[in-house]
């Protein structure tokens, strides 16, 4: 199934959604708001993750709002109210913007892209809600870019809605083996100063990789800001493994994959970073990718998706395993709004926040865009995944853990 999220295909389905919602929105919600605030990068190298998210979150809350908002407590209905900051995956910048939100009136907060920025923001939160002992911020976070495994366990406050990518590369490992038998070693490529690729590949690709049977003959690292990488392909050549694996963001991923094809250098496969299944990277360097497999835990395989991914487009995002998690992050807060009885008036921000917080503890289960998704005790998802392989106008489902 060829999948490109850019192209118009559902674009009148959303239309003609988009404007039924409308002629169904009472006044009424135009005079309550729920604010719900958001960061991520949306400056240098990683900036399109920030981006993607908010129009993600911009997206779906208007979907929300043309349907008639959300139902408070008292009955009446309130529209979603989307703020979003850019913090350049900085830490400082990280925790004053949460800071700032907590002094706001925003009830939650949906990011933030980077790992080594979340660890630390969601170390600010209160431990153990309800202790007063712990001066800790006290505003719910829901999580969809940070990948770094475990972090929703830090706080009571923190939550994710993010696949695990151990599941992801076993699973991807054993379907490797299935496909093609003779694959033994395999080399990888490393954005050295990136939390996520770094560890993924460290942690998780390269040690399950070793348990499915492959010969790990090493790997080489690179900057996030990396634009030459001859030396780097050229060791890969040297090495000449069946696979490769290519663990960075869509910048110098497509930058080693140029280089690849400059240098005539076509290993029997390629695997990527789960970041990398995104639109921007076949827009990017589509040709050059064509072939290289990665796991996702987002595709647009059926109509929502296709209408999510549609209606972020519209919104000037990507739609990917990210920015689709916030997607679902709106919805699902949507979903305990409703059922927590929030009143959503300038009293009640400390109360409200509180019962969001209760709400997102108590799910089990939230509507995913690729089925239902199963919730832990830890605040962690449980998510379905497809596998895709890229193609020059655009990625194919390759396998998909739901069928």
């Amino acid at each position: 199934m060829a999948i490109n999220s850019r192209s118009g295909s559902v674009a009148s389905l959303v239309a003609v959604l988009a404007g039924a919602l409308f002629m169904v929105q009472p006044a009424a919600a135009e005079q309550r708001v729920i604010k719900i605030s958001g960061f991520g990068a949306e400056s240098g190298v990683l900036s399109s993750f920030g981006t993607n998210s908010e129009a993600a979150m911009r997206a779906a809350s208007t979907l929300i709002n043309r349907a008639g908002g959300v139902r408070l407590a008292d009955g009446t209905r309130a529209r979603i109210e989307i703020e979003y900051r850019d913090d350049g995956c900085d830490v400082e910048r990280g925790l004053a913007t949460l800071a700032d939100y907590v002094k706001s009136d925003s009830l939650v907060v949906v990011g933030t892209t980077c790992s080594s920025v979340l660890k630390p923001v969601f170390e600010s939160l209160q431990k153990k809600a309800g202790d007063a002992s712990d001066d800790g911020f006290q505003i719910p976070i829901f999580a969809d870019v940070a990948m770094r495994k475990g972090l929703a366990g830090i706080s009571d406050w923190a939550f994710r809605n993010i696949p695990d990518e151990v599941q992801l590369y076993e699973s991807l490992w054993d379907w490797m083996k299935e496909q093609d038998a003779t694959l033994k070693t395999v080399y990888a490529g490393v954005e050295e100063n990136q939390v996520h690729a770094n560890l993924t590949w460290n942690k998780i690709i390269k040690i399950s990789g070793a348990a499915a049977g492959y010969e790990v003959v090493g790997d080489d690292t690179w900057f996030v800001d990396t634009v030459d990488f001859t030396k780097e392909v050229e060791k890969m050549r040297a090495v000449n493994a069946d696979v490769v694996v290519i663990s960075a963001h869509p910048f110098t991923g497509c930058g080693v994959l140029r280089e690849m094809a400059r240098q005539d250098y076509r290993p029997k496969a390629v695997i990527g970073l789960t970041s990398l299944a995104t639109p921007e990277l076949i827009e990017k360097c589509g040709a050059e990718a064509d072939g290289m497999v990665v796991p996702t835990s987002f595709a647009p395989i059926n109509e929502q998706a296709r209408a999510a991914a549609e209606a972020t487009a519209q919104f000037n995002g990507y739609a990917d395993l990210h920015s689709m998690a916030a997607w679902e992050n709106i919805y699902a807060i949507k979903q305990v709004i409703e059922s927590e009885g929030v009143q959503g008036l300038p009293e009640t921000v400390a109360q409200d926040r509180e019962r969001i917080r209760v709400g997102l503890q108590k799910l089990r289960t939230m509507n995913g865009l690729l089925g239902e998704i199963d919730r832990t005790d830890e605040g962690e998802s449980v998510k379905s995944y497809v596998f895709v392989e890229a193609h020059p106008d655009g990625w194919q489902v390759v396998y998909d853990s739901g069928s």
